[in-house]
């Protein structure tokens, strides 16, 4: 192992694109160097395939990669160090630490973004397979302990750790509609419930060592997937929307502000705390 670096270090998961980009280049001008993972290494290999099991919609492309955030990243003068990482595989989830930890020996904040891309998100009850709820069980809370289980005794080295852990509204809200009409799906809205009381269990355990923990909800953010199929209109009928960017300027501030620590343990609403803090010149626009 090298030497641990001089500055902290940010672990930043599903980083090629989206909130995730945005929270690892709010990070790095919040002072960190960063460790970003996700799958896609390289710009144009970026995929998002059907949310539902029937396969009624077909796999599209969508822009991003690592490559293309860490040299966002290096120019805002931080360093960068792209992995590749699997939320489905926990041996691409170690590999990723240890990689992380070999090159940098240190990780001071863990920003837990990615969620599984598979189908079932958008099943409706009666059409959803078993297998469909299980992949979305695992990769988006059963990996993730894995991913925290690993990282968290390095974080609690620090002074000062962080772990963020993107959730969503669909955790702990009725949808207004069906899945496709306005809603969502049971399996993907049970794994984030999962998932959402970790940083709470995380806050009663580890908050007298130093590791604050919150849970952030984004609202309604339009991603790339979205854009690419045209089909968050159904969502942008019940829901305002805000860019990736507001989510990303909370998770920046989150990590740097000690004003913050009144959020630990607890739901961070992330366009609430952008709008009042003024994080992001611009937003929300004027009322017109």
């Amino acid at each position: 192992m090298n030497r641990p670096a001089a500055n902290p270090v940010a672990f930043v998961t599903g980083a090629s694109r989206g909130i995730g980009r945005c929270g690892a280049l709010a990070l790095a001008r919040a002072g960190y160097d960063i460790v970003l993972t996700a799958r896609t290494l390289h710009e144009g290999e970026g995929r998002t395939g059907p949310t539902t099991s029937s396969g009624e919609q077909a796999t599209v492309t969508v822009p991003g990669s690592l490559e293309t955030t860490a040299r966002e990243v290096e120019a805002l003068g931080r360093r960068a160090l792209p992995l590749r990482m699997d939320l489905m595989s926990r041996e691409s989830i170690l590999a990723a630490c240890d990689a992380a930890l070999d090159a940098w020996g240190r990780v001071d904040v863990l920003f837990n973004n990615a969620i599984y891309q598979g189908p079932g998100a958008m099943d409706r009850f009666l059409d959803l397979p078993l297998e469909a709820a299980q992949n979305m069980l695992t990769g988006n809370y059963l990996h993730q302990i894995v991913l925290l289980q690993r990282l968290v005794p390095h974080l609690l080295e620090q002074e000062r750790s962080y772990v963020i852990n993107m959730t969503s509204g669909s955790a702990s809200m009725n949808p207004p509609g069906p899945a496709g009409a306005g809603g969502w799906g049971v399996a993907y809205a049970a794994s984030k419930a999962a998932f959402a009381r970790v940083a709470g269990v995380l806050h009663a355990e580890y908050f007298g060592q130093g590791l604050r923990a919150y849970n952030v909800d984004p609202g309604h953010i339009v991603t790339e997937a979205q854009k690419a199929r045209g089909s968050a209109k159904h969502l942008e009928a019940h829901f305002r929307s805000a860019p990736a960017e507001v989510p990303g300027a909370v998770i920046g501030w989150l990590a740097s502000s000690p004003d913050a620590d009144q959020y630990c343990g607890e739901i961070v609403r992330a366009q609430k705390v952008c709008k009042d803090l003024g994080l992001v010149e611009g937003w929300p626009p004027p009322r017109a």
